[in-house]
């Protein structure tokens, strides 16, 4: 008899998952693992040819230990989402090499590889667990060993003593006293397995230490074993192997069957070309490149009014594991809006328009039409497409449809060409198939006529949205196989791709605000804008409008005198913007200080305490700000409607706004936020020594710049010469100049000057980090963050002086602030999973700050996570010389948090 090669596939694929990098079909399935699996496999069909080989998979679903111990792998993440569409790409691949796919559902692959090595071993036969699992070890025995598949390494009886310090049988209730952590089973505490082993050598086996357990000399651990000793036996029936898992195939109907066609096949529609090409299998003749778009694609778009037709459509996306979609609505707010209807596409060139409530027509049943589309939305083996996504996910998700895995079009475009130009829809159909689509305009009117999407005639609303969901697909097509080829898929797929589910989320949590706080703050604000009004214009000698730019240069340049620096280039009037104020209130002019004042008072008015009440969700008495995904070239989100991330940070004023978002009863706020975060990343980037052992140490780097810049010791620091030197800092990184630092700090410029000299003649590795990075955004066009996102700057081009200056700046500041982009997006990335057992949720993201709503019980556990994953988002790709800190605090309000 051949020997038994029993593999658990699923620790395969998982280990494939982690080894390779992401890749992607060019039909933008997610197919790393699947390709790392397929390779593995075929090496050890290679190596082990005189064996049958049989692939055993955990089934989907809990298992009957669930039953026993509700929290068995409670603790484990939810797997990657690119991951879940693989799950049956590698049983699919399982059966295209040839060989068995078993899986039982409530049981774990662990149970049916027990079982089939029980029934080989009846009959003399040789059996290899091909795993790493230490829970298969119990298994090892008189012709059982186990292969690590990795090290290809042999583990008999003798490893697995020197690994447990018992005999295999006894592995079963080492694991029962010392537990488990990464399945979560409980043991008993204060005893891991060198103990476990030293006890059960003593006592024999598990039921007669814990019958003796009143013997055992420690305290403690007498305690605790009598204490726990239930605990104990559950631990035991939870690791313990099930060997008779019922109705499985017969071990003499598992044998190798490769057909080359099929497996030629298989290796084809999933591009793995080495592979194919590796093991001499010719491409099939009738399964044509899905690499290119057609090169041109007539529209043909359709109406669907009977649901039929949409069975019929569904069955088309699974076969062809993809379906691009377009949700009209009756809003721009994504937290108010109605759904009207859906577009769908399947194919380039043709899509479907589903009518669901507008005005005039035939409309297909909302529920119906929902119940249909749910499985397929979240079916795992079906990739959704979509250009910004974030609002359809969100619209969809309030009518109780969750939509993955997907791809955005607009976040492709904006890793592959973030800062060449415009990233919407229009833009993108006119740049990449000179194709003009239908506006909104066109179909809707526009001014107080304007009409709802629900008021647009059947037709036409079908033109405009399948339209939408026709070319989402064709960009598509068009852009995700750039990604591999420009080596851009890493930041695609773990930064950028999880933003917009992400996003919705926090979207949809908004965050609660005190709104009879915000009516006092404007009655407040009102009052000293109506003071301060009274002394401008006093000092100025009449009533003016105060915000008119006119009427307020006329009383500066023209009846004051003062000396004019700019006028507007477009109306040729004196400019009265906020640099120049800032120059006439630095000179000691009090009314242009008292016009800043009344400014920022007035704007504080009318953009928060004024606009945040009208903002309030009546149903949810919170506000749902919106972020923009592609706001900032550097990857950095924006927000609007309201704009949280411009609310003053340092000013009294500011924090008093903050003080008016609050948590809801029996809730704290955590504030987590990285400190420092763009300085620390110019050390690690420039490589600059004195600054990166400054950071270790935990020196305040201002005081440090001073004590280096101006020759200064840091004990008894001037905080004036402190702020200076601060100043000097976050400049330099972003290119001022000496004439930007000299106004800044109110100095002459030659001071300014000789501030900067010194700075570079103390740490030269700053200058060195700026010069290259000019040069290769000249060179190349672009900069690249850390984690290799590309920053495009076509201003080093541009024929003006100006232009090409700030380019040089963006080139300088753009791969600091991209990379502290990316670190936040990973961390937010991850933090999900890591409180999915707490209650905790995700409300803001603020620059470098990240807000949560924790109920009180949980705060400690939640603060404790949250910094330990922000801390360490830029494993495994980036290893900083730096630390990375996180400062958290906690309270009733967001001021109290920060």
């Amino acid at each position: 008899m051949k020997p038994l090669y029993l593999v658990d596939g699923s620790a395969y694929l998982f280990r494939a998952y982690h080894a390779l990098p992401p890749l992607t079909r060019s039909d933008g399935l997610p197919v790393s693992a699947v390709r790392g699996f397929t390779a593995m496999i075929l090496r050890l069909q290679e190596s082990q040819h005189e064996a049958e080989l049989v692939v055993i998979f955990d089934a989907p679903g809990p298992t009957f230990r669930h039953q026993i111990y509700p929290d068995y792998k409670a603790n484990r993440d939810a797997p990657p989402e690119d991951l879940i569409p693989q799950f049956p790409l590698v049983r699919e691949a399982t059966r295209a090499l040839g060989l068995p796919c078993i899986e039982a559902p409530g049981y774990e692959a662990d149970d049916l590889i027990a079982t089939y090595t029980r029934l080989a071993r009846t009959t003399g036969r040789e059996v290899v667990i091909v795993s790493s699992d230490k829970d298969l070890m119990q298994l090892v025995g008189p012709g059982v060993t186990m292969l690590d598949p990795i090290k290809q390494a042999r583990m008999d009886e003798a490893a697995v003593y020197d690994k447990f310090g018992v005999a295999p049988s006894k592995v079963v209730e080492v694991q029962a006293l010392a537990g488990d952590a990464s399945d979560n089973v409980p043991g008993v505490p204060g005893i891991g397995v060198k103990t476990a082993a030293q006890l059960l050598s003593e006592y024999g086996d598990l039921d007669s230490l814990l019958a003796k357990a009143e013997q055992i000399k420690q305290p403690k651990r007498r305690q605790n074993l009598i204490d726990f000793a239930e605990q104990a036996r559950l631990s035991r029936r939870l690791v313990q192997l099930d060997a008779a898992v019922p109705d499985l195939p017969a071990l003499t109907s598992l044998e190798t069957r490769r057909d080359d066609a099929t497996l030629a096949a298989f290796l084809h529609k999933m591009e793995f070309r080495q592979l194919r090409g590796r093991l001499g299998l010719e491409a099939p003749t009738d399964s044509p490149s899905t690499l290119a778009p057609p090169a041109e694609i007539r529209a043909d778009y359709q109406l669907i009014d009977r649901l039929e037709q949409l069975d019929a459509l569904i069955a088309e996306a699974r076969a062809a594991h993809r379906l691009a979609l377009d949700v009209e609505t009756t809003s721009l707010d994504a937290q108010q809006a109605e759904i009207v209807g859906i577009a769908l596409a399947v194919t380039p060139g043709q899509a479907f328009y589903l009518p669901l409530s507008h005005v005039f027509g035939q409309q297909l049943d909302s529920a119906a039409v929902f119940a249909r589309l749910a499985p397929l939305l979240s079916a795992s083996s079906v990739l959704k497409i979509g250009h910004n996504l974030k609002y359809d996910l969100s619209v969809l998700r309030r009518a109780g449809l969750e939509v993955k895995p997907y791809d955005d079009t607009l976040l492709l475009s904006f890793v592959l060409d973030g800062g060449k130009f415009n990233h919407g829809l229009d833009e993108l159909a006119r740049r990449h198939f000179g194709q003009n689509l239908i506006s909104f305009k066109e179909v809707a009117g526009s001014g107080k006529n304007q009409l709802t999407f629900d008021q647009v005639p059947l037709e036409a609303a079908r033109d405009y949205a399948a339209e939408d969901a026709d070319y989402s697909l064709r960009l598509w097509q068009l852009l995700k196989p750039r990604l591999a080829r420009e080596g851009l898929t890493r930041v695609y797929e773990r930064i950028e791709r999880p933003m917009p589910a992400l996003v919705s989320e926090m979207e949809q949590a908004g965050i609660r605000i005190d709104g009879a706080r915000l009516a006092r703050m404007s009655q407040d604000f009102a009052v000293q804008i109506h003071a301060l009004e009274r002394e401008i214009h006093a000092l100025a000698g009449e009533a003016f409008t105060i915000g008119s730019p006119k009427q307020l240069g006329e009383i500066l340049f023209g009846k004051m005198g003062l000396t004019a620096r700019k006028k507007s280039g477009k109306t040729g009037a004196y400019s009265t913007d906020s640099e120049v104020l800032e120059e006439l209130a630095a000179e000691g002019q009090d009314l242009p200080a008292k016009v800043l004042e009344w400014r920022t008072l007035a704007k504080l008015k009318s953009t928060y305490s004024d606009a945040l009440q009208t903002q309030i969700n009546p149903r949810t008495g919170r506000v749902h700000t919106s972020f923009v995904l592609t706001g900032a070239q550097t990857g950095r989100l924006s927000s609007t409607d309201p704009n949280v991330q411009n609310i003053p940070v340092r000013t009294e004023v500011g924090a008093a706004i903050r003080e008016a978002f609050i948590a809801e009863p029996g809730h704290k706020l955590i504030s987590a936020d990285y400190s420092q975060i763009e300085l620390r990343l110019t050390a690690h980037m420039a490589e600059e020594a004195a600054l990166r052992q400054a950071f270790h140490d935990g020196i305040d780097i201002h005081a440090l710049t001073a004590s280096q810049v101006f020759g200064v010791p840091i004990a008894g620091m001037d905080p004036l010469v402190r702020r200076q030197a601060k100043a000097i800092n976050f400049g330099i990184i972003y290119g001022i100049s000496a004439f930007g630092l000299a106004r800044n700090l109110r100095i002459p410029r030659a001071e300014a000057a000789a501030f900067i000299e010194a700075y570079f003649k103390r740490f030269p590795g700053i200058r060195h980090y700026m010069e290259a990075a000019k040069t290769q955004g000249r060179e190349q066009g672009y900069v690249e963050t850390l984690f290799g996102r590309r920053i495009h700057l076509p201003g080093f081009t541009d024929k003006k002086p100006s232009v090409r200056s700030f380019a040089e700046r963006q080139a300088i500041n753009a791969p600091i602030q991209g990379t502290a982009a990316d670190i936040i997006k990973r961390a937010m990335a991850r933090l999900p999973a890591q409180l999915a057992d707490l209650p905790a949720t995700m409300l803001l993201q603020v620059h470098d700050e990240l807000i949560f709503e924790v109920a009180d019980a949980a705060v400690e556990e939640a603060s404790a996570r949250i910094k330990a994953v922000m801390e360490a988002a830029c494993a495994p790709v980036v290893t900083l010389s730096v630390p990375l800190v996180v400062d958290v605090g906690q309270g009733e309000n967001w001021r109290a948090a920060h």
